[in-house]
């Protein structure tokens, strides 16, 4: 090489997501859009999976120039057992969104779901107390435990929950302590009563689900509600409460926080979640 010739990066890092199906992800619009207002050299990529060919993958990624991926749907519980290390929190909710690929190839998981959700509370209702009363959690998946993680780490005192299935809301119970109240999916709308925030950590509302079907006569409107479905932005959940004068905070902010730790692992750089990242991830 002459000397007047750019010099090129010795290694380009590349990221990606991970799952099956992976097309609908939004997450290479959002790392794509960081990369290009950081001015940095390196690719993010989905990644479709196969269950069966997670483990041969996940070996294979670090040798081809991968500092780490994002996982989604199926594998977030999967992967904590090929992971040569596991953070308390990963741990403690049972399921990992954040793989960090270290310099030996050895894979460290991370899960930063619950960051993601209160960080998007903070931002988009910033006089939100964790001590204005009891949280009200619907469903019991990998969401919803991530959802009570973070809300007890932040000082909620009582956290409600209630599930179709009783058995998983009672396991999540088991793990996470007496500051649990279990409610019967029958009587969910009773434990909106006195509730300050209320989260639906389901599916139910999306784009192609069945809508949630809450009973909101016990809601106060007082109280701040979320819902961690962003397509749509508004459900009808958010809007059946907004109309009660309830606060509302919709999903896509919970999905753009918790991407940031993960692209500053990986790429060496604190990244803005701003009004321009969620116009580019929502074109």
């Amino acid at each position: 090489m002459t000397d007047d010739q750019p010099s090129r990066p010795a290694h380009v890092p590349l990221a990606g997501v991970i799952g099956m199906p992976i097309a609908h992800s939004r997450s290479p619009r959002l790392h794509g859009h960081w990369l290009q207002r950081c001015g940095i050299a390196g690719h993010y990529i989905p990644m479709p999976v196969m269950p069966e060919h997670l483990t041969e993958a996940l070996r294979a990624l670090p040798r081809l120039g991968f500092v780490g991926v994002n996982v989604t749907i199926p594998h977030k519980e999967a992967v904590l057992t090929l992971a040569d290390s596991v953070t308390d929190r990963a741990a403690l909710i049972g399921a990992a969104n954040t793989l960090i690929f270290r310099p030996d190839g050895k894979i460290h998981a991370d899960n930063t779901d619950g960051y993601g959700f209160i960080a998007n509370l903070r931002q988009n209702a910033p006089d939100w107390q964790t001590d204005a009363g009891p949280a009200a959690v619907i469903g019991a998946g990998g969401a919803a435990r991530a959802v009570v993680a973070s809300l007890l780490d932040s000082g909620v005192k009582e956290v409600r929950i209630t599930n179709r299935t009783r058995i998983r809301s009672e396991q999540i119970k088991a793990e996470f302590g007496a500051r649990l109240v279990v409610y019967d999916w029958a009587q969910a709308g009773n434990m909106l009563d006195g509730a300050a925030t209320v989260v639906n950590a389901t599916s139910l509302g999306m784009e192609g689900k069945q809508p949630l079907r809450l009973p909101l006569d016990a809601l106060s409107p007082d109280a701040l509600v979320t819902d961690l479905v962003y397509t749509p932005l508004m459900t009808p959940f958010l809007a059946d409460a907004q109309a009660r004068g309830c606060r509302v905070v919709d999903g896509l902010g919970m999905l753009l926080h918790q991407a940031a730790p993960g692209f500053e692992r990986w790429f060496g750089r604190r990244p803005e979640v701003d009004d321009d990242l969620r116009r580019a991830v929502l074109e």
